[in-house]
C-alpha cells in the first residue's frame, strides 16, 4: 500500500515502453508522465521549489510566476497550491486548453501572451512579461527554469540514474530540447558515468535553439524561439529536427497500439527513428528514448482532426480504420427504466 501526503510523492521512474512492436525498430521509451502533475516538467517543479525555500528566495506569503507552454506550470500550480502559494503562469496561444484549465483548477492565474516579439518570438515576450511583473511586485518570485541550475540537477540526479539502473550499457538516449533542463541533466550524469553513450537532442523543425531558423510552430513543449542559457553544446552528440507533421504521425500511431503520450513524446519518438534509420545495416544498439508527456492534455490539439486538418492539412493516419457503413450497425437500445 502507498499512502501520500502531497500530490508530488507520486513519480513513477522505472516504466519503459518497448516500441519495437511499434515501429518494428529497436528502441526503449522512458515515461516520464507517471505522475499526478501528467509531465516530466514535476521534476524540474519541485527541485526549484525546494532550492528557493532553502535559500530564502521563496518564503510564506509569496506568488510564484514562470513562463511555460503548459507542463511545467501545470507542474507549479500544483505544488503552489499544496505548499500554500500563489502561482500565476505566463503562456502564450499554444498553450492546450487542457494544461490552462488545469492550471485555474489548482488556483493559479494564467495569462496568455497573443503578440509576440519582434525578434524572439512569443517566449521572449512572455519572459518580458514576467520580468515586468516581478519588478512591479517584490512578492513576485520568478524560478526562472531558463537559467535555474536546478533545472537540470533534477535530471542529472533523477532522470539520468534512473535509465542507467534499467539500461547500464545504453548506446544511445534521445531526449527532447525545451529548455534543455532535461538533455543538460541527463548529458551531463553520462558524460561522467559513461561517457560512450550517446546524447542526441530533439528538437522541431522552427526552433532556434541549435541554430535553426525561427518558424511558426504549434505544438507547443520542445523548441524555443530563444536560445536556451542551460544549453551546452558541447554535451550534445548529435541533433534531430523534427518537423511538426512527423510528430503528429507518431503520436498518432502510437495511440492506435493503445499508448496516448503528447506532443514532445511524438517529437522525441520521431527523431529516435530517422536517427536509428541513418545507421549502418545489422548495427545493434540499446537504445532509449524519453517521453516527457502524457497526451490527455492534446485531447483539443494533436489528437483533435479539425485542429490538425486547420493547421496541416487532411491527417493521413486517422483513415486506418475505415468506419463501418450506417447500415451495418447494430440497432440502438435503450432502457425502458
Amino acid at each position: 500500500m502507498t499512502v501520500i501526503s502531497a500530490p508530488y510523492e507520486i513519480n513513477v521512474d522505472d516504466v519503459f515502453v518497448d516500441l519495437l512492436p511499434v515501429f518494428d525498430v529497436p528502441l526503449f521509451l522512458k515515461c516520464e508522465g507517471i505522475n499526478l502533475a501528467g509531465s516530466v516538467k514535476l521534476k524540474a517543479a519541485l527541485e526549484m521549489v525546494l532550492a528557493a525555500e532553502r535559500d530564502g528566495t521563496l518564503t510564506p506569503g509569496d506568488v510564484l510566476v514562470e513562463s511555460s507552454s503548459g507542463n511545467l506550470g501545470v507542474a507549479l500550480s500544483m505544488i503552489a497550491a499544496h505548499r500554500g502559494y500563489g502561482f500565476v503562469c505566463v503562456t502564450d496561444s499554444r498553450c492546450n486548453p487542457a494544461s490552462r484549465r488545469l492550471m485555474e483548477s489548482f488556483g493559479a492565474r494564467v495569462l496568455v501572451i497573443s503578440r509576440p516579439d519582434k525578434h524572439r518570438g512569443l517566449l521572449g515576450a512572455r519572459i518580458d512579461y514576467v520580468q515586468r511583473l516581478v519588478d512591479y511586485d517584490p512578492n513576485y518570485v520568478w524560478l526562472n527554469q531558463y537559467v535555474n541550475p536546478h533545472n537540470w540537477l533534477a535530471h542529472y540526479r533523477s532522470t539520468g540514474p534512473a535509465v542507467a539502473a534499467q539500461f547500464p550499457e545504453v548506446d544511445v538516449l534521445f531526449v527532447g530540447a525545451g529548455t534543455t533542463g532535461t538533455l543538460m541533466g541527463c548529458a551531463r550524469y553520462f558524460r561522467e558515468t559513461r561517457p560512450q553513450t550517446r546524447i542526441v537532442a530533439v528538437d522541431s523543425v522552427g526552433s532556434v535553439t541549435f541554430g535553426g531558423p525561427a518558424l511558426t510552430r504549434h505544438i507547443p513543449g520542445l523548441g524555443a524561439g530563444v536560445r536556451p542559457q542551460l544549453l551546452d553544446d558541447g554535451l550534445v552528440d548529435d541533433v534531430v529536427m523534427v518537423p511538426e507533421r512527423d510528430t503528429l504521425e507518431s503520436c498518432q500511431t502510437l495511440a492506435q497500439r493503445g499508448f496516448l503520450f503528447g506532443g514532445s513524446t511524438g517529437t522525441v519518438v520521431s527523431g529516435a527513428l530517422r536517427w536509428l534509420a541513418g545507421r549502418p545495416e545489422g548495427e545493434r544498439l540499446t537504445a532509449v528514448a524519453l517521453s516527457p508527456d502524457q497526451g490527455d492534455r492534446y485531447l483539443d490539439s494533436v489528437y483533435d482532426p479539425a485542429w490538425v486538418e486547420e493547421r496541416f492539412g487532411a491527417p493521413h493516419t486517422w483513415d486506418a480504420v475505415p468506419a463501418a457503413p450506417a447500415d451495418d450497425l447494430p440497432p440502438l437500445v435503450t432502457s425502458a427504466g
